[in-house]
């Protein structure tokens, strides 16, 4: 008996903050390693990632200087539950927040197999204000959102 080969197929990603925003107009992923014995819940690893307990201190003051500023704009400030989880789905959590400024999904995935934790960013860029917010916020974000992922990976106790 000869095996038949088997049909190769390209890789391709999905993703929840896709499904809510399909045609974002920025969006990136961060990686980082699950430490060892650490849970693979997504919606436990999601509410973990974007704590207070997980932000370094510059972000956080980032942060409250951001909630300062941006009503000058006329964005308003972001309320205590902006990070909230609104949906989880298999492997992956979901926060999604409409604004009049902008539309924001960020999906928090764990993948138990290799062990990684990623986060896949999608933004939705609503008239001049969301494009001048964002055009100030672009560049940090990925530092920021890789600081806050190294920060929630490497701190005890981790998710079970």
């Amino acid at each position: 008996m000869t095996e038949q080969p088997q049909a190769r197929q390209a890789p391709c990603f999905h993703s929840l903050a896709f499904r809510e925003i399909p045609k974002p107009d920025y969006a990136d992923v961060c990686l980082a390693t699950l430490p060892d014995g650490a849970g693979i819940d997504p919606t436990q690893w999601a509410e973990r990632v974007f704590s207070l307990d997980s932000m370094p201190r510059w972000v956080a003051a980032a942060t409250g200087l951001r909630q300062v500023l941006v009503p000058l704009i006329g964005v308003p400030r972001a309320p205590r539950d902006t990070f909230k989880v609104t949906d989880q789905l298999g492997e992956e959590a979901l926060i999604f927040v409409r604004d009049k400024h902008l539309n924001f999904a960020a999906a928090v995935g764990v993948d138990p197999v290799s062990r990684l934790i990623r986060v896949t960013t999608a933004v939705e860029l609503k008239g001049w204000r969301g494009k001048l917010y964002f055009g100030l916020v672009r560049p940090a974000h990925p530092i920021v959102v890789n600081a806050i992922l190294r920060k929630a990976t490497r701190s005890k106790p981790a998710p079970i």
